[in-house]
């Protein structure tokens, strides 16, 4: 049936673009639409059979900055990018079961941000602004104020659980979202001992790089950009002989990470080498792509020494971890969504989405819902829009309502569907004054990737959002995303769905049976058959005796075809005695 769709969108597209328009005849009956709606009910009634299965593994995937306009915007442009009008695409997202939206606000900020957002979604806890890995009774900034209020996170919980654990990000792995995972720190700026202050030193803090090394144990795959904080300042970095590394207590972390976990571990920093690691004869994995963040998309293939997209390295992470018996826990972020648009460059945020999304897809592809819940959300929104009245099938990075036959506002200017509300961005390029009027974009290259979109507020960068953000979610009990959350909530779904953390007096029961009880996946329930729950050891098993009775089969009628034929050879034979018989007796007459 999906593929049957698949194929109809295909040719209705087709149709669509070869008549110069967005849509098809077909949507423009009653017919198309009655018939969408009772296909999305039948697929909401399949959905009924809820999965309360034990999550033997746990994806999350999220996107920096990835407000509801930026999922809309990447949609269009996605389908735009394969030929289409753009706005009946289907992410992979998309087709998640399950929904919810997430309140993004701290303890102490109605608009929060990537450090607090990640203690909120990872460690189930709301903090300050700025700080990661605690609860709100810090003060920002000051070393003194983590001891005891230190939380942790579903990474921690997973690798206590016995489960490998991983992490891949487009931004550096010390960055806000990623340290989220392993860090407790009052300021997301100490990256490496070069951005400690001399208090924090004094008092015992260690920067996020320093954090990482320490709890390197716990973290099987980390990739992303960052390895600046790594060595030795004046140290020459591997790509860019003119820049250097940046650390001033003369530590190589890298060397120390090589030499712990010697030969069956592997630290890469290019495409070729990352491209080289064997998945099932290597144990563990470090790469780091670029001094500091890794490159947009968008940009991606112009680096000279090669980046790995998200997708790919979500490839190589999940390849890894699933060698676990006890499955594992796996971070993905596209972090440079949320730069591209504190640029106000529309065009590098929504390249990035797209490339966010190609990676949950290659995760949905390479892992099974009876036992594998992928979880999808943002941290915070941006002030992004996508209005105007834009026509269908019109260039998502298009003047509004068409390219072709652009409205005028109320300054005789033209203007574009996607806008920011504040960023540098306003009214057009160029130092603000009080004289400054708005851009005409009427001879400008909106969708050239270096524009940037207007803004109504003219300042350096531009700010997170206050909004909901999306939480969307397949596999086991991702039915609980069902509404308004707290961001906080979400990994105690993460760890009730897993059975891991500190309470998991849930698992008895009617869930005890899809526990984990053995260094084994035996006790997962891999498929539901006439009612009966089988485990992967019982599907395994299935298959073995499925395999035998078709080849008994086989040997049965290669045995019998002989036996088949020989009664009608013999028939033939006596018919042809007989008729030689009376043949002789006619003559001998």
């Amino acid at each position: 049936m999906n593929k049957f769709l698949i194929g109809l969108c295909f040719i209705c597209g087709f149709v669509a673009i070869s008549s110069g328009r967005g849509w098809t005849d077909e949507e423009e009956t009653t017919e198309y639409w009655y018939k969408l709606g009772q296909e999305e009910i039948d697929i909401a009634l399949e959905r009924e059979n809820l999965n309360k299965n034990v999550a033997r593994n746990i994806i999350m995937f999220l996107g920096d900055g990835m407000s509801v306009a930026t999922i809309t915007a990447g949609r269009i442009l996605k389908g735009q990018l394969e030929g289409k009008s753009g706005e009946e695409s289907t992410l992979a997202m998309d087709q998640f079961h399950f929904a919810g939206l997430s309140k993004t606000y701290s303890v102490d900020q109605q608009v929060s941000d990537s450090a607090c957002t990640a203690t909120a979604y990872l460690c189930g806890v709301k903090s300050d602004y700025s700080t990661i890995g605690l609860n709100g009774n810090v003060e920002y900034g000051v070393c003194s104020s983590v001891k005891g209020n230190e939380v942790e996170s579903t990474l921690v919980k997973a690798y206590k659980a016995g489960k490998s654990t991983g992490i891949v990000t487009t931004t550096r792995i010390v960055h806000a979202s990623p340290a989220g995972t392993y860090a407790h720190t009052p300021s997301r700026g100490w990256y490496g001992d070069k951005n400690l202050p001399e208090s924090a030193i004094q008092e015992g803090c260690k920067d996020i790089a320093q954090q990482f090394m320490d709890s390197s144990d716990m973290i099987t795959v980390a990739l992303g950009g960052g390895r600046q904080y790594f060595r030795p300042e004046g140290v020459p970095d591997e790509e860019y002989p003119n820049k250097s590394y940046e650390r001033q207590d003369g530590q190589d972390l890298i060397s120390d990470w090589q030499t712990k976990y010697g030969n069956t571990a592997k630290f890469v920093w290019n495409q070729e080498q990352f491209d080289q690691v064997d998945p099932v004869t290597t144990d563990r994995l470090l790469g780091m792509f670029e001094p500091s963040d890794m490159k947009y998309d968008a940009k991606r293939l112009d680096d000279s020494a090669g980046e790995p997209s998200l997708e790919e390295m979500t490839e190589k992470a999940i390849r890894m971890l699933q060698k676990n018996t006890k499955g594992y826990f796996l971070f993905v972020e596209g972090g440079r969504i949320d730069h591209g648009h504190h640029a106000s460059n529309a065009h590098l945020a929504l390249t990035d989405l797209v490339a966010f999304d190609k990676a949950i897809k290659r995760a949905v592809d390479l892992t099974a819902e009876s036992d594998t819940l992928i979880v999808v959300t943002a941290d915070h929104a941006h002030t992004m829009s996508v209005g105007a009245y834009s026509e269908r099938g019109n260039p998502i990075f298009g003047l509004a309502p068409s390219n072709t036959n652009p409205a005028l506002a109320e300054d005789g200017k033209p203007y574009t569907t996607l806008l920011y509300a504040n960023g540098p961005g306003f009214q057009g390029p160029g130092t603000f004054t009080g004289s400054h009027v708005r851009q005409n974009l009427t001879n400008v290259n909106t969708e050239s990737l270096a524009y940037l979109q207007q803004s109504s507020t003219p300042i350096d960068s531009e700010t997170h959002g206050g909004d909901d953000v999306a939480i969307l979610a397949r596999g086991p009990m991702s039915h609980l995303f069902h509404g308004v959350h707290e961001q906080s909530y979400i990994p105690h779904v993460m760890r009730y769905a897993a059975c891991i953390g500190d309470d998991t007096s849930h698992c008895s029961g009617t869930r005890q049976a899809y526990a984990v009880e053995e260094d084994t996946p035996s006790k997962y329930v891999a498929a539901d058959f006439l009612g009966i729950k089988l485990t992967a050891t019982d599907a395994v098993v299935a298959l073995y005796v499925q395999f035998v009775l078709v080849l008994c089969l086989a040997l049965v009628i290669l045995v019998l075809i002989p036996i088949v034929k020989k009664p009608k050879q013999i028939q033939s034979d006596a018919i042809y005695e007989n008729s030689h018989i009376h043949s002789k007796s006619v003559t001998t007459l």
